[in-house]
């Protein structure tokens, strides 16, 4: 305080301009923690501007198709996908933390959003309209609050295996949900495989062909064009194939379904609006997407940082900034958006060097709806199914499985139970399985840590694991037990069995215990309960317990809590060999023990 108060009477001694500088100051340096492209802006360079302005009109074109395609996807009008394509990218690219994401409508939220909002609107076009814009102001507001209340860390608890069989299952059910568009049959709307699938094979003889075709070669041209000539946009090709082909041989009047009038215009600012009702309804799915396009964001953008030096990601900041494109974006009539990965790596490919790029993407988007809707009249939307499904097929990750099973068994059952669930009860259903199975093997692996009985290496100080080292010294009368893990109220009882099991297994000859508590990092009251009743236990059998290597936050709470008291200062050591060495010497009339040895609390 007297330091702030010194700074404080410093500044307000300077000059009047020159505070006026510091202020300046300072209030560049707040501002540029709340937008982050302050920084990019000010030490902006004129040979990023190239990168820049052929990264945002690659994406741009790129977004075109896709952003169509997604919000047909997520059940909308594909003119909503475009209006997603505009105001989040701005608002992202002047607040976000990392300088190469491209946010945008991405097809695992574009399927989350149809699933959530499908349920609850039924056929009235509408209220689906309304649910989904408002489903982003929520969305939005969910990451907003996470970012500012630094709780980024919760997404944690969606681990790997989980995400990987929830990613391949929706990529599963994205592909099937397009099979109507491409096939030109109309199915049920549903987001259960098998349900769609039997009801595919039951209708395989009203498939149109024409449509079937158009779909296929937009597949093959996308595919082709990938592998040939990747700077080429495969997916705008192959819209303006479609557009041709229906145009030659008029296949709209031949039964070839196409989007139609496209209505012209920028999205205008709407606030969106909902009943109390809808909107806890919405909640559950809402904090799905919150979550679910936050990882998909903070792994890609991560992924692209690691090239960067000039910058860092803030996990934080990235919520804020999703959740203000979000907000934002919902009151330009946009669905919910995230950072998408394939358009991530072209952005960085084609040189982005700032949140410029996104900003050039989006003003085409923007000059696309005031001038070019008309030439969208004729895209048949089996083209747009096919943008969707070669989009999704590389999300189906198949050699994570393999890999799973053979490396461990139980993130491998996390996965399959995850990706069974969100095929078989539904979109919403696997994401909360999902969670509770991470939750679920968090509780379950710091209940059950792993522990082991030590014996020293012969001829040197150091101890290990009877389990894995044969030739260790293992002694009658001495048991030393590691734990590693937190103790807490959760596992302290199998600390307790584990103990007990051990002991008991030395039998009448065991005359001290050794605890190390080299990876025991917390303790709670529970656990030292249980301590006060093993030490009594132990002692009823003329049996004494020391411990090493306690930690600084565990030796004050054994202290406040006069455990140590109970033990005794002198039972606690920087090591197991000495205290094993106090063992040895203690009983002698002139044994002393030198104080860096024990570990009393100072």
């Amino acid at each position: 305080s007297d330091l702030t108060n010194i700074s404080a009477s410093w500044v307000f001694q300077q000059p009047p301009r020159a505070r006026k500088a510091l202020f300046l100051i300072l209030g560049i340096m707040k501002l540029e923690n709340l937008m982050p492209s302050v920084r990019w802006l000010r030490d902006y360079q004129k040979d990023w501007l190239p990168g820049d302005l052929s990264a945002g009109l690659t994406v741009g074109v790129m977004l075109i198709p896709q952003g169509m395609a997604y919000a047909m996807l997520a059940g909308l009008p594909p003119i909503y996908g475009l209006y997603a394509s505009t105001i989040p990218l701005i608002i992202y690219a002047f607040l976000g933390t990392s300088r190469q994401l491209a946010v945008g409508p991405v097809a695992m939220v574009a399927l989350l959003t149809a699933a959530g909002v499908g349920s609850l609107a039924g056929d009235n076009p509408d209220l689906y309209l309304q649910l989904a814009i408002f489903l982003a102001l929520m969305v939005g507001l969910i990451q907003f609050a996470l970012g500012t209340f630094r709780l980024g860390f919760l997404v944690n608890f969606l681990s790997h295996p989980v995400i990987s069989g929830f990613t391949s299952a929706a990529a599963l059910l994205i592909g099937f949900s397009q099979l109507s568009h491409l096939m030109g049959i109309k199915l049920e709307s549903t987001y259960e495989l098998h349900n769609v699938f039997l009801e595919m094979i039951e209708r395989i003889g009203e498939v149109h062909v024409p449509t079937l075709v158009i779909g296929l070669s937009a597949m093959v041209l996308i595919l082709l064009l990938r592998r040939t000539n990747k700077s080429l946009p495969g997916q705008l090709v192959a819209v303006v194939f479609g557009i041709i082909i229906v145009m030659i041989w008029n296949l709209d009047m031949k039964g070839v379904k196409i989007l139609g009038a496209v209505p012209a215009g920028i999205p205008v600012f709407q606030m969106p609006a909902s009943s109390w009702d809808d909107i806890s309804r919405l909640i559950p799915i809402a904090v799905g997407i919150a979550l679910v396009s936050f990882m998909e964001s903070i792994a890609v953008s991560k992924a692209i940082q690691s090239r960067h030096q000039n910058y860092r990601i803030d996990a934080d900041g990235e919520l804020r900034a999703l959740g203000m494109a979000n907000i934002v974006g919902s009151m330009f009539q946009s669905f919910p958006v995230s950072g998408g990965f394939s358009r991530t790596a072209v952005n960085d490919q084609a040189g982005a060097h700032t949140g410029l790029a996104s900003f050039f993407s989006a003003v085409l988007i923007l000059l696309t709806l005031l001038f070019l809707t008309p030439l969208f009249y004729y895209l048949p939307q089996a083209v747009l199914a096919s943008v969707i499904i070669v989009a999704v097929a590389g999300l189906f990750d198949y050699r994570e499985a393999i890999y799973l099973w053979k490396t461990n068994r139980q993130d491998f059952v996390m996965l399959s139970v995850t990706f069974l669930s969100a095929l078989t009860l539904g979109i919403e259903e696997g994401i909360l399985m999902g969670v509770i199975l991470s939750l679920a093997m968090v509780i379950y692996k710091t209940s059950r840590p792993h522990v082991a009985s030590l014996g020293q290496v012969p001829g040197t100080s150091i101890y290990r694991n009877t389990s894995r080292f044969s030739n260790v010294i293992v002694r009658d009368d001495l048991l030393i037990f590691r734990f590693d893990a937190a103790l807490y109220f959760a596992n302290c009882e199998f600390f307790r069995d584990s103990v007990e099991k051990l002991a008991a297994a030395k039998g009448e000859h065991l005359k001290y215990i050794l605890i190390d508590a080299e990876s025991i990092n917390s303790v709670d009251s529970s656990a030292i309960h249980m301590l006060f009743d093993l030490i009594d236990h132990f002692r009823k059998r003329n049996i004494q317990i020391y411990f090493t290597d306690v930690k600084g936050p565990v030796r004050d709470s054994l202290a406040r809590s006069q455990l140590m008291n109970k033990v005794g200062e002198n039972r606690f050591f920087m090591s197991n060999h000495d205290a094993v060495e106090f063992i040895n010497s203690e009983g002698s009339p002139d044994s002393t023990y030198n104080d860096y040895a024990l570990q009393v609390n100072r």
